[in-house]
């Protein structure tokens, strides 16, 4: 395989199952907010408290990025969501990620400021749209 493989054929697909992979993920933590599947330790949150906000925007801003529908403004919006996330619920607890629970939240952030720049890679709605 020539580093010309690497970059046109399997970089594109890799990105797109980065995107594919982190946003099911991501949208596992939004599912369990607002509809409790899979189940929560804690309990569901009001309707329309911030962490149900949180939640709306990981179920559905997740479900674009897994499509790859509008990733690039998503993934910003997600972006931010995220490095919000660290700093308000996480970084109160702990000065070090791995304490306060907060690596998968600072994680998210960069994997999705990265699909900021980068697209959406393949098999997206994206790209389907651009003739890709």
């Amino acid at each position: 395989m020539t580093k010309t493989e690497l970059e046109t054929v399997w970089a594109p697909r890799l990105l797109g199952l980065l995107r594919i992979v982190s946003a099911w993920l991501f949208m596992m933590h939004g599912t369990q907010k607002l509809f409790n599947f899979p189940e929560a330790t804690r309990g569901q949150p009001e309707l329309f408290q911030l962490t149900w906000f949180a939640g709306a925007l990981e179920t559905f801003g997740g479900f674009l990025l897994l499509i790859g529908l509008f990733t690039r403004p998503v993934a910003f919006v997600l972006s931010g969501l995220m490095a919000f996330a660290y700093w308000i619920a996480h970084a109160p607890n702990s000065i070090y990620p791995v304490h306060n629970g907060g690596d998968a939240a600072i994680l998210f952030c960069f994997v999705f400021l990265y699909f900021v720049a980068a697209g959406p890679g393949a098999f997206s709605v994206d790209g389907a749209r651009d003739g890709k």
